[in-house]
Order: C-alpha cells, then structure tokens, then sequence
C-alpha cells in the first residue's frame, strides 16, 4: 500500500494520530477488515507495536475488533469516525473544563498562586515582558489582560480585527464595563464592520480611526500589547504580538494616541 507522506501528514495533524497510527488506519481502510499480522505488513509497523496501535485506534473509535479466530479488525466508515471523533472530543472537554472548574476552590491553585506571588517579587517590572505567537495565543493574552483591568482600556485595531475581536473579547469586555473600567476602542469603520462597531458601542466608546493601520492594546496606562504584522498579509498561526509590562512607554503610547483620538470621529 503506497499513501502519500504528505496525505499521512495531514491526517495526523486533522486526527491528532502518531504516524503508526495514520499507517496502521489507512491499510485498514484500503482493505476493509484485516489481522493485525496483515496489517503490519501493509503499513511497514513494526508486528511488536502493531497490536497496541489497533488497541489505541478502537479506543478512539476508528476502529472496530471482530469476534473470532483469528482476531480481525474492521474499518469503519470516515464520516462515521468524524463523528465519533467530535463527540469524543467534546466529552473530553468538558471532562477537562469540570476538573479546572474545581480547582478554583482546590488547595493546588492556591498553592501555585503561592509559588507564582513569592516568585513574582524577585521579578523586576522591565522584565514582565514576552513575545506570543499564533492569533489565537494574541487573543488568550488580551483577554487577560483585559479581565485584569481596573480603570481604563484602549483598543486599536484594523478593519477585519474588529469583526475578530466582537466574537473572542467581547465577554470579558462586557464583565469590565460592568466595573467601571473606560473602554476605548479605535478602528477603519466601512460597510462591512458597521455593524460589528455599533455592537461595540454597547462596551465602548468607538471612533473610526482612518489615518493609519495599527493593532496595540493599553491597559491602565501601564500594560501593552501591540502586534507587528499586518493581519492582512499573514497567516494567523504566524501572527506575533509582543507583550511589556513598563508604565514609560506604555504611558508615552497612550499620550500620542490621545492626539490622534481628539481628531476622530465618533460611530453613530
């Protein structure tokens, strides 16, 4: 059986398979029910961990083992073990999100807030500072930052970052507000985000921002994240955003933004 590495690639990666995994499943499929002795041969897997991986597979629910001498496994159809994959995914998460749920009452979170609080103090402000890559990475530290605010946020983005941002920091943005926190946000406003920018309004104090493309964030005029691609040219997995923690220039920003802010125009 000859499969493309670059087909086995993608499966792994869509699946969340080992590379045994992919081979052992794929000659499975071309031949409908086989042994695990057949199998080996087909797939180039070692016979030793042939056995083990047909065990994984079933577990996971590619795969199903057929009663009998000698023992055969069959192969089920792909959208069946698509949907046996979801729903298996999403049993997983939420098994996942109810043990991180109970560890907000847990001795081993306040522990390892412990460990972080008596750490932080040797660290001094310049060095609470880092680079993120992956917009979804960017996304999880904003909303942090975000959900740490006290009094004031100010949120520059593009066009197309606009849209993104409702749907991933609207929540957090909408718990802040309740708190008293000054939300700012400045974007190009155009037919396609209008929408989205009245919806904003609901948190913020939105103003169409024309005069340059920029994509930061500033929290309490002492927390910054900006990010330094162009979303429009890079894919999301290459976006990189740097993070720094320093009152001096994040303060600094804010103060040139301020110029910029008082020329805008307001979303009605």
């Amino acid at each position: 059986m000859i499969v493309k590495e670059e087909f086995l690639g993608r499966l792994r990666k869509i699946f969340d398979l080992n590379l045994y995994e992919v081979k052992v499943w794929t000659a499975l499929l071309s031949r409908g029910t086989s042994t695990a002795g057949e199998l080996s041969n087909i797939s180039d897997v070692p016979r030793s961990r042939t056995y083990d991986i047909l065990e994984s597979l079933e577990k996971k629910g590619f795969i199903v083992m057929k009663l009998g001498k000698p023992i055969k496994f069959i192969a089920l159809k792909p959208k069946e073990v698509v949907e046996r994959v979801k729903r298996n995914l999403m049993k997983n998460a939420k098994e996942k999100t109810k043990r991180l749920e109970k560890l907000k009452d847990d001795d081993v979170l306040q522990e390892l807030s412990g460990l972080f609080e008596q750490g932080v103090k040797f660290v001094e402000p310049t060095d609470l500072s880092g680079s993120l890559k992956g917009r979804q990475n960017l996304y999880n530290h904003l909303d942090m930052m975000i959900r740490n605010a006290e009094e004031t946020i100010t949120l520059v983005t593009t066009a197309e970052g606009l849209n993104r941002k409702l749907e991933a920091l609207m929540p957090s943005l909408e718990k802040v507000k309740k708190r008293g926190v000054k939300i700012r946000v400045a974007a190009p406003i155009d037919k396609n985000n209008k929408k989205i920018a009245k919806d904003f309004k609901k948190v913020a104090e939105v103003k169409n921002f024309q005069r340059t493309k920029a994509r930061f964030m500033i929290v309490d005029s002492k927390e910054l994240m900006f990010m330094l691609l162009d979303d429009e040219k890079f894919h999301p997995n290459y976006d990189i955003g740097v993070w720094i923690n320093t009152e001096f220039f994040a303060q600094a920003l804010e103060s040139l933004f301020e110029l910029a802010w008082k020329d805008m125009k307001k979303v009605k």
